[in-house]
């Protein structure tokens, strides 16, 4: 809907996602996980998501979006 990072790179999925107190904590943890290399990010996602499924249908009940 809006131009941006998720249009650019094509992201159709939502894997992962942290809730936090206030938007200060949240960019904080934001920056220091893209600092870490992409194996330690994966690793993330699978601990908590191992079947990798969008977790915006599954959790938040938006609808699926076509692949």
């Amino acid at each position: 809907m809006i131009p941006g990072f998720t249009r650019e790179y094509g992201v159709k999925r939502l894997l992962f996602f942290e809730a936090h107190q206030d938007m200060e904590a949240a960019i904080l943890r934001e920056k220091r996980l893209k600092k870490w290399r992409r194996a330690w990010q994966i690793e993330r996602i699978e601990t908590t998501n191992p079947e990798w499924e969008d977790l915006a249908v599954t959790m938040l009940g938006f609808l699926a979006l076509p692949a």
